[in-house]
């Protein structure tokens, strides 16, 4: 299994235009071989503890079967395409590769 964390800083104010093309290519993800989790998330509200993201980043939550599949989803054309819709409104993007401890 490997899990990854991406965490996607937008441009101000476009987090909601990023997450709107996201949330529109996430049943092509799911349908990749090897996808077990693939999702958005941002700070809970009510909870006071922590650092905060702020209202300009979120994390992809994902777990894949394997590497493999992990290396597919990132050559997959439709993630290429989400790139292209998105490139002009991200300001960063941290991808953690983690493997379970």
């Amino acid at each position: 299994m490997i899990h990854v964390l991406a965490i996607i800083t937008t441009k101000p104010g476009m987090r909601d235009a990023v997450l709107k093309e996201f949330r529109a290519n996430v049943p092509n993800v799911h349908a990749e071989k090897g996808c077990v989790e693939y999702g958005p998330a941002t700070d809970a509200d009510g909870f006071s503890a922590g650092a905060k993201l702020g209202t300009d980043t979120f994390v992809v939550i994902e777990k894949w079967e394997s590497m493999e599949a992990l290396k597919a989803h990132a050559a997959a054309p439709h993630m290429a395409a989400y790139a292209a819709k998105t490139r002009d409104m991200i300001a960063s993007r941290t991808i953690h590769v983690l493997s379970p401890a």
